[in-house]
């Protein structure tokens, strides 16, 4: 059985980082071992007076019994990292892997062309050097934005603009790199990719729901990195990724009032097993 380490942090309630990331790579048949970097008493999407504990001074501690140990994993799945220490506690980690470990970064701290409270332009290029690192990153247009310093485009952009973006983000120093919320038609949302070992780029498409959701980024990462210790490529593992929170959406539409909450992932997972099987 493949085993992933997935690094993000905690909210006791909700749908969101390492309460979605868990049970999706597990159903997935992948051992998900967790790293929280906070411990938070619900997401931030709605709920106000939450807790906040960081576990920053953790983490080195944690990282130095898995060495002493000898516990390593198929992969490195980063998520949500609240500060300029954490980058760099991921980085060294990162840099301590086997060869054979794939890096997989979600820079989740943007999106609609704004960063998340808290985050600041400084920790957006810091972000790009854990990046630099990664076999794969999948941030959306924002946060490549804000990474490369570069005029975000809400809409009306061409494949010349998306591909200069991931271009830009290979130099950086990743292998693969994918873009979130990519649209060229007002109905159609989906992801392009960027293979800077074959120079070849990749598109998927799906129908666009018009609604947005908390925590379906995290969705798609954990289920995008979940199909590749399947086995898949990752053009198929992009494929399924996408489809499924699609079908995560589009399950939880009729319940209007949980749009702030999250998506019914739960009920979605029958969809999920039955696309790692085509």
């Amino acid at each position: 059985m493949k085993r992933i380490v997935t690094i993000q942090d905690i909210s006791c309630f909700g749908k969101c980082s390492l309460t979605v990331a868990l049970p999706i790579i597990s159903a997935m048949g992948v051992e998900a071992a967790i790293l929280p970097t906070a411990v938070l008493s619900t997401h931030t999407g709605g709920f106000k007076n939450f807790t906040f504990h960081d576990l920053s001074e953790d983490i080195p501690k944690i990282f130095a019994h898995w060495k002493r140990e000898s516990i390593d994993f198929d992969a490195i799945y980063t998520g949500y990292l609240g500060s300029l220490e954490q980058i760099d506690q991921m980085k060294e980690f990162i840099d301590a892997k086997p060869k054979k470990t794939l890096a997989f970064v979600d820079p989740a701290m943007a999106d609609n062309g704004v960063l998340y409270t808290g985050f600041t332009p400084e920790f957006a290029r810091h972000m790009a050097t854990l990046c630099a690192k990664a076999d794969v990153i999948v941030p959306n247009i924002t946060e490549a934005s804000f990474m490369l310093g570069v005029e975000y485009k809400e809409s009306g952009y061409d494949k010349e603009y998306v591909e200069d973006i991931l271009k830009r983000l290979a130099a950086l120093g990743a292998k693969k790199t994918v873009l979130t919320g990519v649209s060229f038609e007002e109905d159609k949302l989906g992801v392009a990719m960027y293979d800077s070992e074959k120079d070849e780029f990749f598109y998927y498409f799906n129908e666009r729901l018009d609604c947005k959701f908390h925590g379906t980024g995290d969705v798609f990462a954990s289920a995008c990195v979940g199909a590749l210790m399947n086995e898949k490529t990752l053009q198929e593992a992009l494929k399924i990724a996408a489809d499924y929170t699609v079908e995560c959406i589009r399950l939880t539409i009729p319940d209007r009032e949980k749009y702030w909450y999250g998506v019914e992932f739960e009920r979605a997972i029958p969809f999920l097993l039955k696309s790692l099987d085509k």
